[in-house]
């Protein structure tokens, strides 16, 4: 890769609408390993792709440690099979909690609806 292909920490945020802080968190907690030259980082395209599902996960509700523990499975099976079947399980579990979630969702709604028609029944509205 040549360093046209690399993108800078600026870059990187622009790209994809991050703040420098949350960059460097994800460097700090190892889920992103920019090259180095003095205090520039640079973000090859592992880095970018590993952003990408970074930012998918935590968009699909995800931990970052789950993230984590699901990117380390690539460094163990580079074939992904050992990935792929760890992110069925992973995400069969997070649409059961989001579907749970989405329900808990409409029940609050419709209770709050229900309150706001009471609330303006007592008014006179």
């Amino acid at each position: 890769m040549n360093d046209q292909d690399k993108l800078t920490l600026k870059e990187m945020c622009e790209k994809f609408d991050v703040t420098p802080r949350t960059l460097r968190y994800y460097e700090y907690i190892e889920l992103l390993q920019p090259e180095k030259e003095g205090r520039t980082r640079y973000f090859g395209s592992t880095e970018m792709a590993r952003l990408e599902l970074i930012l998918r996960g935590r968009r699909f509700g995800f931990s970052l440690e789950e993230i984590r523990q699901w990117l380390e499975l690539y460094n163990q099976d580079p074939s992904n099979v050992t990935q792929m079947e760890a992110w069925l399980e992973m995400s069969e579990a997070q649409i059961k909690e989001l579907e749970l979630r989405k329900l808990q969702l409409d029940e609050t709604i419709q209770e709050l609806n229900t309150l706001r028609i009471h609330t303006k029944k007592v008014l006179g509205r």
